[in-house]
């Protein structure tokens, strides 16, 4: 590494360890950072990406000179190689450039990983792909391109595959305002004043030369940490042996189980080591029962009590999640002589409805998530915009080792998914009149 990319590079490191000096004195001091404060933290995050702009420079430039380098030293008995060498910067395989690595499925690549262990057995070259050793002899210390050593690098086209599977029709987080980050964290400013509250950017009418009256907003910092999702599944070496199955099996199944965690933490998150969810937030409302309401039902009022709750503008966007054993009330729920419920998929907004159809004019998804029909939570209105997520930049990541179950042979398969969240405001918000407030979170209570 050359001197001048290790001094930007602690250079980056000294400017992010003030700007988290920053965050952290706000935090234990448990308040918002000031406007001082915030002025400083953007104009230490403007010379972090100067740095980091830098750097990558730097970095091109030393990759350029090593290739240079490398073609001045081709035999001089050679000219017409070092000729076209030197007007060519990188010559690959198209291999390379394979999102699948010359693999047609993840069946195949699976059977080649097990075929790897056999002794004796030559090595596919493609399992090398991305290892940056090319078809070597493994080196004595362990490495994701080794495999006696570590595991193979699964070919990101089939990570991207699992990763697509997993955002199915009742995933949850493309409902949400995601962000895909580099990193592991990400600071989000935040405004939660309202133009009727007492304080930030408000508007006066001005009498005749009269002094004005002056505001300035009120800004807070929300501050989101990656957590890690894994799933470690050990597969047989008979099972290694059905390509077939393991094409549409195993992708099948992580993706299931992570499309799982990932909506029970968006909406139940404890927040320790898992996102905060927006129905376990001080953010959510609760709608009570109607008086003398009994038990086991569910009423129009009900529901439209729960959409009354939520700000102007979210109800475009909400959507009713819902338990199964919700569905029979709901077929019984009418206004007038119209039911308000409608069992079909419907373009509502330009966007394709749930299957399981709309409920007063917003799709409806049937989860297992909600809570027992009657209980609290078994009817849930949520507009998932208010919830901010991150997510780690590449989707999944997979890998795989043949030696953590050696003994019981298997050959492990681990896809991680790194992703936070939380709600953006801290509190339901107070109306302008009345003392009910709104919340884009409601939850119907026990009945």
């Amino acid at each position: 590494m050359s001197k001048q990319l290790r001094e930007l590079q602690a250079r980056k490191s000294a400017l992010v360890k003030d700007a988290r000096s920053l965050t952290d004195i706000a935090a234990a001091e448990e308040r918002d950072i000031t406007d001082e404060e915030l002025s400083a933290f953007e104009a230490l995050k403007a010379k972090i990406e100067a740095a980091s702009a830098a750097i990558d420079r730097e970095a091109a430039l030393i990759a350029e000179e090593a290739q240079m380098a490398r073609v001045a030293q081709l035999p001089q008995s050679m000219p017409s190689v070092a000729s076209a060498a030197s007007s060519v910067i990188t010559v690959s395989e198209n291999i390379e450039s394979d999102p699948r690595h010359g693999f047609k499925s993840v069946g195949e690549f699976l059977k080649t990983v097990r075929q790897a262990q056999n002794p004796g057995s030559s090595l596919d070259e493609r399992l090398l792909v991305g290892s940056g050793r090319g078809a070597t002899v493994p080196a004595s210390f362990g490495n994701e391109g080794s495999a006696q050593d570590g595991g193979f690098l699964v070919p990101p086209q089939f990570s991207q595959e699992i990763f697509q599977l997993s955002l199915g029709e009742d995933s949850l987080l493309p409902l949400t305002d995601n962000v895909e980050i580099t990193g592991n964290t990400m600071a989000f400013p935040k405004d939660e004043t309202t133009p009727w509250g007492s304080n930030g950017i408000r508007a006066y009418w001005q009498g005749e030369a009269t002094p004005a009256v002056s505001t300035k907003p009120v800004l807070g910092l929300s501050t989101l940490r990656l957590k890690k999702l894994m799933a470690l599944v050990p597969v047989t070496d008979e099972l290694l042996d059905d390509t077939n199955a393991l094409s549409t099996y195993l992708p099948d199944k992580i993706a299931t189980s992570i499309r799982w965690k990932s909506n029970e933490s968006i909406l139940f998150g404890a927040g320790t080591g898992v996102p905060m969810g927006c129905m376990n937030a001080a953010t959510t409302v609760t709608v009570a029962k109607e008086s003398g309401q009994a038990a086991q039902t569910l009423m129009a009022q009900n529901l439209a009590k729960m959409i009354s709750r939520l700000p102007p503008g979210s109800f475009a966007k909400s959507v009713w999640i819902v338990n199964n054993d919700v569905l029979p009330a709901l077929f019984t729920l009418t206004l007038g002589n119209y039911p308000i419920y409608l069992p079909m998929g419907l373009n509502v907004g330009g966007i394709q409805a749930s299957p399981y159809g709309t409920l007063l004019g917003r799709p409806v998804f049937v989860s297992q998530h909600a809570n027992t029909f009657s209980s609290a939570g078994d009817v849930l209105l949520a507009d998932l915009s208010y919830y901010q997520t991150i997510t780690k930049a590449g989707g999944m990541q997979t890998a795989t080792s043949m030696h953590l179950y050696f003994d019981a042979d298997l050959t492990a398969f681990r896809t991680t998914f790194r992703m936070d969240g939380q709600s953006k405001i801290a509190a339901p918000i107070t109306p302008a009149k009345g003392s009910t407030t709104l919340s884009p979170f409601v939850q119907l209570g026990a009945r």
